[in-house]
């Protein structure tokens, strides 16, 4: 199977220039498709057409939307996460995001846009006791048969450098996250489920809040400090964890299909339309980085006052 038509090739051959530089296209393309020099000249040349094989061999190298070359408008081709059922599909989505995402950091500063349904995951994969204990909930909502243990007992290891790695990726962008009054409540639901089921002692739910309370007090800093971070609050839509990353040279869009899995598309009408509509949901909803002091604290006293009274109840 032939890629479509000559027009198409010469798209894929562009983006391919665009991303490699100053290298030879040639050995670019005969070192990926494992063909000699001048096989690869014949089709650099438009002499030869790739087969929907090598096209796509060559899309998924240089991460490049092949939705393009497909001749259908409305359909999209997506990858996705590999499905996560143990601790090793778990630690190797981590070590995949980071591969995804490589190509954001080591091309210049890249936008990013975060729909905060639940506190973003890239605050919760260091070596803390909040970490530890998102690795306890992921686990056992993924384990079908029954609880794995108590949380004290939990000694899986849950941490590795890559998400460490990971983290700092995201930090180094130039972030947008969108807020709500509900972001924080998943992490706190989950506090007092395990509380109540007998798994989760009293003494690691203090050391988890004041964690919580750090990663929010952190964020507080950053929308003052950093000129890189921008925090947004909209109460008008539910947030989704949507997640799209986007530089000069190409666009990433990560859709949560499950607890624990993304599907993701580099097609730049669907990236761009995606851009729109952040940029929509941004003019209706608050900046918290040009808001004043009062209105700001206001939002930060609500997690602050939730995370005390689930202390307090749960200590009674």
């Amino acid at each position: 199977m032939k890629i479509a038509n000559t027009m198409n090739q010469e798209v894929l051959l562009k983006q391919i220039r665009k991303k490699i530089g100053d290298k030879s296209l040639n050995d670019e393309i005969a070192n990926i498709l494992n063909i000699s020099y001048d096989a690869a000249h014949r089709r650099t040349s438009m002499k030869a057409k790739f087969s929907f094989e090598e096209a796509v061999e060559l899309a998924k190298y240089y991460q490049i939307s092949i939705d393009q070359f497909l001749g259908t408008e409305n359909q999209l081709v997506v990858k996705r996460t590999r499905p996560v059922k143990t601790q090793e599909d778990l630690l190797h989505f981590f070590e995949s995001s980071l591969k995804i995402l490589d190509v954001f950091q080591s091309i210049n500063q890249s936008k990013v846009y975060y729909s905060a349904k639940d506190i973003p995951f890239f605050y919760t994969i260091s070596d803390t006791i909040l970490s530890r204990f998102k690795f306890y909930v992921w686990m056992n909502l993924l384990n079908e048969d029954k609880f794995l243990c108590s949380f004290e007992d939990f000694d899986l290891p849950y941490h590795s450098p890559k998400n460490e790695m990971l983290k700092d990726l995201y930090e180094n962008q130039n972030v947008t996250e969108v807020w709500n009054d509900t972001t924080i409540m998943s992490i706190l639901m989950q506090i007092s489920f395990y509380s109540e089921m007998g798994l989760l002692k009293y003494k690691d739910i203090v050391l988890i809040l004041e964690e919580v309370r750090s990663v929010i007090e952190n964020i507080e800093y950053k929308i003052q400090h950093n000129p890189d971070f921008k925090l947004y609050v909209n109460d008008l839509v539910i947030l989704s964890n949507n997640i799209l990353f986007k530089n000069e040279y190409q666009s990433s869009f990560f859709i949560p299909f499950n607890m624990f899995g993304y599907m993701m598309t580099n097609d730049e009408n669907t990236c761009n339309d995606t851009l729109v509509y952040f940029e929509h949901e941004l003019k209706n909803s608050k900046s918290l980085n040009t808001s004043g002091n009062r209105e700001r604290k206001m939002f930060f006293n609500k997690m602050y006052d939730q995370i005390s009274a689930l202390q307090e109840k749960l200590k009674a």
